[in-house]
């Protein structure tokens, strides 16, 4: 069947559901992959209620975008909403801002279409129907689009780092999330002229092209438009794409050669991540997208090699990866903004940028879709409520770039895309529409369906309003106050008493979890680090209780870890804490702080501070500064310290009290 004729069917489902209740498909549509174990729901499936994610959901709404989209107007900011205009003929001037900004344009749509999907909010859909206009007229007539050629002399392919490939991913991503949420065409179909010009251009292999893909949110969007339209030349592309990866020289006037982009050895045969953290992070999302379609064993296997060597070796606590600004690889490559050797993860140098954090945890959701294995949650969650938070300030407006885990104030040179404060505006703004994008779909990645039942991914007060396999329509309440306390209720209401499976997931840090079902405990066990699955027959009124254990901890890295060596940090729950310097005693600096070996922590909720935060208050010691008297070296044992409070504060929300230091780790009595 032609493409076009495809579209028209797929599109007119589309709006049928659009405009009759639940919407087609999700926010990567597994619902017909036939090798994902895990089956994504609508995208109105779920609407965050009360608690944690619903605050932040409403923050995305109502400040967050519109925010958003002030800056990508800003004349000073480096992604520009305008450059379309231009193109298309409707506003004079020329290109302003890097080559990658039309994909942040398009990562903010994206985060629209998401939003709109659950709140049906006129102004977004107006917005949005306003700029795919823009974006149509500035269409070049055999396809092709990016505004950053079009507008200057640069000629089309011309060199890796223009970006271009990866601006046509957001594109596609975007078009097919505004499909599902609207049912209008109107993005798809400039999304399908552009995928058909790519097709033409790449299925060739030419081999002037064929080491060409820089940052590949390609291979997402040409997956997904696959999914969306069923042309199966998408997906051949998309593979084509994942094949080129690593069997090419790069180009003598390469840039980013070798490990830098993953291109010094094939993805097949690849062991560990490498280089760019987040073009590595969108390489192997897309190749896991591929999996889902194909179910190539070598390709699976690589990335469950791959994520395996970087949960063990090159994660931060927070969840974050990319330690280095610039360094080396294993291989002897030079790197930047990238994966550093095993264990090399330094705190005030940490680069971890929010994208390639928020890019982990996109492919942890796909590896979870693939295999049903809860390492892949518990990593995802890690990410969401630390490393992709921290980037944002608490009401929404300003970010970070860069998210190290200790931060000296001035005294601390900034490095590449550090700044002490977050910003409105930014030379790469590529961040921010990230987080929004994340926060507006994070309904997506709570829950997924399988032949046998319902999988519950994250915790939130939210409603689930959705249907089983056997097409049976299901109201699932969650009523909780996660992360800061660990009871969590699902109350279950199908419109007839059904048999099936509900899974929960038992984050890998909670030891003595209790589960029960209508007041009774369940045989089955709650093991840290795995779905429990109650399989019975539900009716409404059954209430399922689940009691997390929220005890504040003290956590130790692996001793290779040589930035951490006897240091300890604090966590709670999935929240990763630190010391900022707004909360020590007057007069004490934080590196005179230590921490004793059997420090006890109460958690205090205050609903005025930091936006209603559990904060954790121990007791430390000061070992005060000599004034550098001492000597450089001396005997162990000296300065025992004094006694004094610690107030522990979640890690996303430290830098939201002016300019201050910061550490996670911090060294033991």
């Amino acid at each position: 069947m032609h493409s076009a004729l495809l579209l028209v069917v797929g599109l007119g489902l589309l709006a049928t559901l659009a405009q009759g209740g639940e919407l087609a498909a999700g926010i990567t549509d597994t619902s017909r992959s036939p090798h994902a174990k895990l089956k994504c729901l609508p995208l109105d499936a779920v609407r965050w209620t009360e608690g944690f994610w619903a605050d932040r959901f409403r923050l995305c709404h109502h400040t967050m975008l519109s925010s958003m989209e002030k800056a990508l107007h800003h004349p000073d900011n480096s992604a520009c909403l305008d450059n379309f205009a231009v193109a298309a003929g409707t506003a004079e001037g020329k290109h302003r801002g890097t080559f990658w900004g039309d994909g942040d344009c398009y990562k903010f749509l994206e985060a629209c279409a998401h939003v709109y999907a659950v709140t049906r909010d006129p102004k977004l859909d107006a917005l949005m129907d306003r700029w795919i206009d823009v974006i149509a007229k500035a269409q070049d007539k055999d396809g092709y689009l990016c505004t950053q050629i079009q507008l200057t002399p640069k000629t089309r392919w011309s060199a890796r780092h223009h970006h271009e490939l990866y601006n046509m991913g957001h594109l596609l991503t975007a078009a097919c999330i505004h499909a599902r949420a609207t049912g209008k065409d109107t993005f798809v179909r400039v999304a399908t002229k552009l995928a058909d010009y790519l097709y033409k251009t790449f299925q060739p292999r030419p081999p002037r092209l064929a080491a060409y893909g820089w940052n590949p949110s390609n291979i997402m969007g040409l997956v997904e438009l696959y999914r969306t339209t069923r042309d199966e030349r998408y997906l051949e592309l998309a593979g084509i794409f994942v094949d080129m990866r690593g069997t090419t020289p790069s180009p003598a006037d390469d840039r980013s050669p070798g490990d830098q982009n993953q291109n010094r050895v094939p993805l097949r045969k690849e062991t560990t991540p490498v280089g760019h953290a987040v073009t590595a992070a969108y390489l192997y999302c897309g190749a896991a997208d591929v999996v889902a379609e194909t179910g190539e064993k070598a390709l699976a296997d690589a990335l469950d090699r791959i994520w395996s060597h970087m949960a063990d070796r090159h994660m931060y606590i927070t969840g974050a990866i990319g330690a280095l600004h610039h360094g080396v690889s294993e291989r002897g490559d030079k790197v930047h903004e990238a994966f550093g050797r095993d264990y090399e993860l330094p705190n005030r140098t940490a680069y971890n940028e929010t994208c390639a954090n928020i890019g982990s945890a996109m492919w942890s959701w796909r590896m979870l879709a693939l295999t049903g294995d809860a390492r892949y949650a518990d990593g995802m969650e890690t990410v969401l409520y630390n490393s992709m938070l921290s980037a944002m300030s608490l009401d929404g407006t300003r970010f970070f770039y860069t998210n190290p885990l200790a931060r000296a104030g001035k005294q601390m040179p900034l490095l590449s895309n550090d700044t002490p404060t977050r910003w409105f505006t930014h030379k790469c703004y590529c961040c921010p529409p990230s987080v929004a994008r994340t926060l507006a779909k994070l309904g997506g990645w709570a829950y997924s369906r399988s032949d046998d039942g319902i999988w519950v991914h994250l915790y939130g007060g939210n409603v689930l309003r959705t249907t089983l396999a056997d097409g049976t329509p299901l109201t699932l309440t969650q009523t909780t106050e996660y992360p800061w306390s660990g009871a969590v209720q699902l109350a279950l209401a199908p419109e007839q008493a059904a048999a099936f499976a509900l899974r929960l997931r038992i984050p890998a840090w909670a030891e003595g979890a209790k589960l029960t079902v209508n007041g009774e405990a369940t045989p089955a066990a709650a093991r840290p680090g795995t779905y429990v699955r109650i399989r019975r027959t539900w009716a409404t009124g059954d209430v399922v209780r689940l009691a997390l254990p929220m005890k504040p901890r003290l956590v130790q890295a692996h001793p290779r870890v040589e930035a951490c060596r006897n240091a300890v940090a604090v966590m709670r729950g999935p929240v990763v804490y630190c010391l900022e310097s707004p909360d020590l005693p007057k007069g004490v600096r934080l590196d005179e702080v230590r921490v004793p070996r059997d420090m006890a922590l109460a958690a205090r909720r205050e609903p005025q501070r930091l936006g209603g935060a559990v904060v954790l208050e121990g007791e430390g010691l000061r070992v005060a500064d000599d004034g550098g008297r001492a000597p450089l070296y001396r005997p162990p044992g000296r300065g025992r310290g004094r006694k004094m409070p610690l107030t522990f504060v979640p890690y996303y929300a430290w830098a939201n009290r002016g300019i201050s230091h910061m550490a996670v780790w911090l060294p033991r009595q």
